[in-house]
């Protein structure tokens, strides 16, 4: 990794602050309406201070037993996890409005591996009955059962990618064999229809390719062991094939974007003429591998562009083609082609001080965007993955 250009630093001490006052005291109330998701915040704040090195220093044997508990009373009796206690009737009882769905499913046992827990008090047959349960017809995933045993919730990428993830957790030891397992061909399919021209997954067949679901859809492969491989036979048929990797990538590395707000874009060519004076170029002017220079030359005749070393400093990932970069697809580019073995394509440098200049809070924690308030999401989302391959600490 070269040497980096500035002094950045991530300032453990205010994000360990940061994370123990979101574990210990009221999270702010524009976190009141997700209550019903509570399981998500758990996980985020308890994964965090785990890769902060200080989940436990600095909460004791105890608290993380307590915590254990209230994770594992979310189970749902009919198999999966409810997003809250909130929800519940008591005893056994359930009904359309006590429901568990795949989301809090996956961030409950995730949180449980993390404290240490594992899955050893998870209903797992009943569980993977219930996420088999989840598939439909073409292979996708819903989100939760609704009245009347209906799949409920869109054809997202994602779900599938919860759905593996919970399978791998709950499929393993002998006594797990005889529970009748997912489609998988039928979900690998779907996939594959999910897979764009430019190279990227989208939320499902026919939508735009995301660098979220293009990890979803990536990451379900892996774990399936499905992900063909560099070397892989060329005469595999499908969209998941010899090229395959190499096209992701390829969209993946193009991501990473010099546009951290919105006025740093290009002109539209049907835009009138703009100043030819240099000041007409923002300091993060829009550079990413899908529009090479030669997009810039076609608006600007015989214009020559400069880049200093200072304007490269900053460099951030955006989620689809003509974004602005945001904080979390840090991980889901990251974390994608770390996956990939692929990591080592991104400028680290650029992202490092992306994140550490422009994204990291004052009072610890991560915003969205260059001069966000911090957000559990956007905080954990910067901290996995980033702190493995782009060294923070």
């Amino acid at each position: 990794m070269p040497a980096s250009i500035t002094g950045a630093s991530l300032n453990k001490e205010r994000h360990v602050k940061y994370w123990l006052r979101c574990l210990k005291t009221y999270l702010p109330n524009a976190y009141t309406s997700n209550e019903a998701q509570r399981m998500s915040l758990a996980f985020f704040i308890l994964s965090a201070l785990d890769l902060l090195g200080a989940l436990h220093t600095k909460t004791t044997v105890l608290e993380r037993a307590g915590y254990a508990e209230w994770i594992l009373r979310c189970q749902h009796p009919n198999g999966g996890f409810r997003g809250s206690t909130g929800t519940m009737t008591g005893g056994e009882n359930s009904n359309e409005w006590d429901a568990a769905n795949l989301a809090a499913t996956y961030f409950a046992c995730s949180a449980l591996v993390v404290l240490g827990e594992g899955m050893q008090r998870v209903r797992r047959k009943e569980c993977l009955e219930w996420v088999r349960r989840l598939q439909r017809a073409n292979g996708s995933f819903g989100e939760g059962i609704g009245k009347g045993g209906v799949v409920e919730g869109a054809e997202d990428m994602r779900f599938c990618y919860l759905a593996t993830v919970i399978r791998w957790f709950l499929r393993r030891g002998e006594d797990m064999e005889k529970v009748e397992d997912i489609d998988v061909e039928g979900l690998v399919k779907w996939i594959e229809a999910s897979v764009t021209y430019e190279g990227g997954i989208a939320q499902g067949p026919s939508h735009e390719a995301h660098a979220g679901y293009t990890y979803s859809g990536v990451g379900a492969l892996t774990l399936l062991g499905k992900l063909p491989q560099r070397t892989i036979d060329s005469k595999t048929e499908g969209r998941i094939g010899a090229e395959f990797v190499e096209n992701v990538t390829k969209w993946l590395v193009s991501r990473q974007t010099l546009m951290l707000h919105e006025e740093d874009g290009l002109p539209m060519a049907d835009e009138e003429p703009p100043d030819l004076t240099p000041r007409f170029f923002p300091p993060t002017f829009h550079v990413q591998g899908a529009f090479p220079m030669s997009i810039a030359d076609a608006i600007l005749p015989n214009a020559s562009i400069e880049m200093s070393p200072h304007d490269l400093q900053w460099a951030g990932f955006n989620g689809r083609c003509n974004k602005v970069a945001d904080t979390c697809y840090a991980f889901w580019v990251g974390g994608t082609l770390g996956i990939l073995n692929r990591e080592y394509m991104q400028d680290f440098n650029a992202i490092r001080h992306y994140l550490l200049d422009k994204a990291q809070h004052m009072i610890g924690g991560f915003g969205k965007l260059p001069g966000n308030v911090p957000g559990p999401y956007s905080s954990i989302a910067t901290k996995t993955k980033r702190l493995s391959n782009v060294k923070f600490i």
